[in-house]
């Protein structure tokens, strides 16, 4: 099991963030910053947690696309299964996912997943686990991911990895809406989403646990 976070207490780790980042970071942890350290084992190794927000809190966005290829390859000829909040749609209308053998996806509230975390897990488990799981439904993918390893699974945390993916190839200078898409940064839920028309999209559902 590995565990990331961000450690955000000498400069040459906030360096390589644009200001606004740098400073929301600096922010959160002058309020947090008790709660984080009890909770931290500092004997352990951790990695970090900005796996998959690669591209619009930095300032240096040339290694973008070398990047892409490497994270691509987690999934690279793969059965993956994704589990997304409803209107995520993780992949839809862009080529994330075109390396993937098959996908499959489980769609989940689009907020408060962890109210239904039960039946989320449920269907979880009813799949093989051969299959890897890619998870997007907000901090309860945190505790879904943890659940899912101990029972076997190889499971990942990829938070807003679509959403970042779409900010690059649109060259995106500030978190903006994606059309048929949910970005809970910018909005989302102020924003009409759009219908998604690819059939393909729906043949790949095998759950829907809505609220």
């Amino acid at each position: 099991m590995l565990v990331g976070i961000f450690f955000p207490y000498n400069n040459s780790y906030l360096s390589p963030f644009v200001y606004e980042t740098k400073h929301y970071i600096i922010n959160w942890m002058e309020k947090k910053k008790i709660q984080f350290f009890s909770l931290i084992d500092l004997n352990r190794k951790y990695y970090s947690s900005f796996i998959t927000r690669f591209y619009i809190d930095f300032k240096d966005k040339s290694k973008v696309p070398a990047y892409i290829k490497k994270l691509k390859l987690i999934w690279d000829k793969k059965d993956i299964l994704i589990i997304e909040g409803e209107k995520s749609r993780l992949g839809v209308g862009n080529d994330l996912f075109n390396n993937a053998k098959s996908i499959k996806r489980i769609l989940c509230p689009a907020v408060n997943a962890f109210n239904v975390y039960d039946k989320i897990i449920s269907e979880a488990k009813k799949i093989d686990q051969s299959i890897l799981i890619l998870l997007a439904i907000g901090p309860t993918s945190t505790v879904l991911a943890y659940d899912l390893y101990k029972l076997g699974y190889q499971a990942i945390d990829v938070g807003h990895i679509d959403i970042e993916y779409e900010w690059f190839l649109r060259k995106a200078k500030k978190r903006t809406q994606i059309y048929n898409k949910f970005v809970n940064e910018a909005l989302g839920n102020k924003f009409k989403i759009a219908n998604v028309t690819d059939i393909k999209y729906y043949k790949e559902i095998i759950s829907k646990i809505i609220n």
